[in-house]
């Protein structure tokens, strides 16, 4: 869903285009405003969404998301730590859907150097470095799964 600014929201600050990892997202020389120089590129990461102070970046849907004629308006809360995402209809329906911002609590992700390095063995494993401690896991040949069984 390719990202897109809504003229009558944007007041040119630029966090969009600051924050853009494909770079983007322009601010137009004549009318000050933000714009997707191209949507094709458009990775869907949503961080100029997210950034916008304004909430002027709204993002097309897919088909399978939302059908023609929709309006998806995203909106952070920083106060809830939540991103709602609210869609219309061309019906005049409207779902509203609410996701955390982190699931986790604030500095309780540890940084790389925190971790000792791995064995060079650890390079043969289809595992990531440090996997099984972060899912709570005893070293295995593989990941665990449901046996047949239990599907």
């Amino acid at each position: 869903m390719p990202t897109y600014t809504d003229m009558t929201r944007c007041d040119g600050c630029g966090q969009c285009v600051d924050i853009c990892p494909s770079d983007i997202m322009h601010i137009d020389p004549v009318y000050r405003r933000s714009y997707n120089i191209e949507p094709n590129f458009c990775w869907e990461c949503y961080s100029c969404v997210k950034a916008c102070p304004q909430h002027a970046i709204d993002v097309r849907g897919y088909a399978d998301f939302a059908p023609l004629g929709h309006k998806v308006r995203v909106v952070r809360d920083e106060e809830s730590a939540a991103i709602f995402w609210k869609i219309k209809y061309r019906d005049g329906r409207v779902k509203e859907f609410t996701f955390p911002i982190r699931t986790t609590p604030w500095g309780s992700i540890r940084a790389p150097s925190d971790y000792e390095a791995p064995h060079p063995n650890d390079l043969a494993s289809p595992m990531l470095a440090h996997e099984p401690m972060a899912l709570k896991v005893e070293t295995l040949p593989r990941l665990p799964a449901l046996k047949k069984q239990q599907v």
